[in-house]
């Protein structure tokens, strides 16, 4: 297995290996990259559905998504091919999605961990960008660091569909009544790193107005996500892509909506005791 890190604080191009049929030493050497570098980039594995949730499950539980499944397409298209219309729902989530976020931020436990792999690409556009939120922490001055210690944000995909002029919430994930709250600062369970733990379900900030929690938010996220703390990666048919939803923003490039694009999504559920929502005050 060959580790290729990538040119920016995060991010490795993993070749040399068959994710269908890793061995436990073959996982921990991939579970060791992916504490290091966060982003994993796995070329030409052209996984077929199950063989792709059993890989995802060697990092844990999976999420149930729309429709308890375990995997579910992010794509502009129907199981029979046609292209959906613009006011069809799920494209109300697919153009959300081009907003910085992290998984299932606005449910009770957040996503540990997301894999995505490449089915069906435009010619061009409809990449996806992540960026690290680790190496932005470090990077930030002591006053915005003494600033955002001890606070916390709520999190809603009904804020963020809304604020981004989508009012369809339905989807890939489930929104809950009461919004939860996370620390704009997060320690990772594993590494012990810090990272900003925002994106945009993110809002009302304690202790703030909403303007100033607005500001606030905008003003990370704009520092957080810019070289050398990012990487952009044009799909191409067969790539897997796996990533740490606890220290990485990620977005969808837009691309042509027209054009069809059919991405797997499986999610690695988070554990209860370090991604759960913070109590409610």
């Amino acid at each position: 297995m060959e580790v290729e890190p990538i040119e920016a604080t995060l991010g490795a191009v993993i070749t040399d290996v068959r994710l269908a049929s890793i061995d436990a030493d073959v996982f921990r050497a991939i579970e060791e990259a992916f504490h290091n570098y966060a982003v994993l980039v796995f070329p030409g594995q052209h996984l077929t559905q199950e063989e792709q949730v059993v890989f995802a499950r060697h990092f844990g539980e999976l999420e149930r998504l729309a429709g308890e499944l375990e995997a579910v397409p992010l794509a502009n298209v129907s199981g029979e091919g046609d292209v959906f219309d613009a006011d069809h729902p799920v494209m109300a989530i697919l153009r959300g999605n081009s907003g910085w976020h992290t998984d299932s931020s606005y449910m009770p436990v957040s996503a540990k961990a997301s894999a995505v792999s490449a089915h069906v690409v435009p010619e061009w556009a409809g990449g996806t960008e992540w960026a690290d939120m680790r190496a932005a922490y470090h990077a930030l001055d002591d006053e915005t660091k003494a600033l955002i210690e001890g606070r916390s944000a709520a999190h809603s995909i009904r804020y963020s569909q809304q604020r981004a002029g989508e009012h369809q919430v339905t989807g890939y994930g489930f929104d809950v009544d009461i919004p939860p709250r996370r620390s704009l600062v997060k320690v990772h369970p594993v590494t012990g790193r810090k990272a900003l733990f925002v994106g945009r379900h993110a809002h009302a900030v304690d202790a703030m107005t909403a303007e100033e929690s607005e500001a606030l938010l905008d003003r990370l996220v704009n520092f957080a996500c810019r070289p050398p703390r990012l990487y952009s990666h044009h799909w191409k048919v067969g790539d897997l892509v796996l990533w740490d939803n606890r220290c990485v923003l990620h977005r969808a490039e837009p691309w042509a909506w027209d054009r069809p694009r059919v991405l797997l999504h499986t999610r690695i559920a988070g554990d209860p005791i370090t991604e759960a929502a913070m109590a409610v005050r």
